[in-house]
């Protein structure tokens, strides 16, 4: 049987329960899944790309096939070096699907060897974003339904203004 890898992209900043649920759903469906903290230029991140996969170790600890990775550069020739299979992307709503369309027709271009996989997003999560979660936290809001309790804390201490 071929090992199928794939990879779960993202700026993870901060990483949400809604990330979370992904992660553990591409988990259960292939035999390995790289979480991959990726740069995004057009982000001035909250936590270094270092704290980020920390975060994300903290949250994924019990899922055994999951390693925490990060990249600077094309998504593509990640999947290329790795060997990856599979993309998983998560969509929210119609508006994710348009750009996440664009971006999976151009990773297929720039590398033929991977699939690009969409997870729908499950209700409770779909207004669910970092944005989000930086924003009520940075105002002193109650963050504790929207981000893994392994990671709640160092997220208040950052971003709390208090």
């Amino acid at each position: 049987m071929k090992q199928v890898t794939a990879i779960c992209p993202g700026s993870f900043d901060p990483v949400t329960v809604g990330h979370l649920d992904i992660i553990t759903r591409a988990a259960a469906m292939f035999e390995q899944v790289r979480v991959v903290v990726m740069t995004n230029t057009a982000k001035s991140p909250s936590f270094s790309a270092q704290e980020r996969m920390e975060m994300l170790r903290d949250c994924t600890r019990n899922l055994t096939n999951v390693l925490v990775d990060s990249y600077d550069g094309l998504l593509a020739d990640y999947a290329c070096k790795t060997g990856a299979t599979a993309i998983v992307k998560g969509l929210r709503a119609v508006s994710d699907f348009e750009y996440e369309f664009q971006m999976a027709l151009t990773n297929k271009k720039l590398y033929g060897g991977a699939e690009t996989v969409f997870f729908t997003t499950r209700a409770e999560n779909m207004y669910l974003s970092s944005s989000i979660v930086r924003d009520i936290a940075s105002m002193g809001g109650d963050i504790g339904d929207f981000v893994p309790p392994e990671i709640h804390d160092r997220i208040v201490e950052r971003l709390c203004r208090r």
